[in-house]
């Protein structure tokens, strides 16, 4: 069974839920407690109780990177995947509909979760934000197009009544696995962005603290307008300048924005408590 969730319900949804695998009779479905540990993803859990202390704060540079030295050294079988799974080897979609994404959870507290999305190729994550949050991001596998902004904060041209905000452009390009972890801030580094799935990608997240609804962080989603497609706001900026420069449109949750919740399958994590 799979379930419709959105970016801010993935760490609800999946604990609820399980996604039935095709599997062979040979195929054995282990209990958590059983499942392999994993050092490096093991390590990243740890490293996380330390480094996020919870809403209203932002790691230091030395927190960033520690845990982007830890995930910069992971791989996809850390997390139980594999180049050789079917999913991956999957070059190309059918039909006119985008793909729908998947996510997979595999810790959640109030501080931060640990998940993974599963994006076939040509599938889209739109743009949307990461209220008060830090997150890191992993390519672990395949190829994608990220988009990025961060809000202009000191922006006076536009009327405050107005959905439109003014953005500069943070990163425009390709990224393949393996390559080093991205970090987003609240206010800095591409907190506004969106994923475009050239091959199949599985991308691990770390978010810090999670999207939660109630406490003021649920998720947004925007549209990108050229900056010059505008040109009665009251912004002034030369040509090339004007290339960094975007307007962001709220918008309603759009379809691409809905996601499968599966079960996560790979090793497990032991939590503080226990050991």
């Amino acid at each position: 069974m799979t379930i419709e969730v959105r970016l801010a319900d993935v760490s609800r949804s999946t604990r609820k839920k399980k996604c039935c695998r095709k599997t062979s009779g040979k195929t054995k479905r282990y209990p958590p407690y059983m499942r392999p540990v994993s050092y490096r993803l093991q390590r990243l859990y740890l490293s996380c109780l330390d480094v996020f202390k919870g809403v209203g704060t932002v790691p230091s540079p030395t927190d960033v990177q520690k845990l982007c030295s830890i995930l910069d050294g992971m791989m996809a079988e850390d997390v139980g995947l594999s180049r050789n799974l079917p999913f991956f080897k999957t070059k190309t979609t059918t039909g006119g509909e985008i793909p729908k994404v998947a996510c997979t959870n595999i810790y959640q507290s109030e501080n931060f979760s640990l998940c993974i999305f599963f994006l076939p190729a040509n599938a889209v994550i739109p743009l949307h934000n990461h209220p008060g949050m830090t997150v890191f991001s992993k390519l672990l596998l395949g190829k994608v197009h990220v988009k990025a902004y961060d809000l202009v904060t000191d922006d006076n041209s536009d009327d405050s009544s107005s959905q439109l905000k003014l953005a500069s452009l943070k990163a425009d390009g390709v990224f393949t696995a393996p390559c080093d972890t991205s970090v987003l801030y609240p206010t800095s580094g591409g907190n506004i962005h969106a994923f475009t799935a050239i091959t199949p990608c599985a991308i691990l997240d770390v978010m810090g603290p999670p999207y939660s609804k109630k406490d003021g962080r649920d998720c947004s989603y925007y549209r990108d307008i050229p900056f010059n497609a505008l040109p009665n706001k009251r912004a002034v900026m030369t040509g090339e300048e004007s290339k960094r420069y975007w307007w962001l449109e709220e918008i309603e949750a759009p379809k691409e924005s809905e996601m499968e919740g599966i079960e996560y399958m790979g090793p497990q994590i032991i939590e503080r408590s226990t050991l």
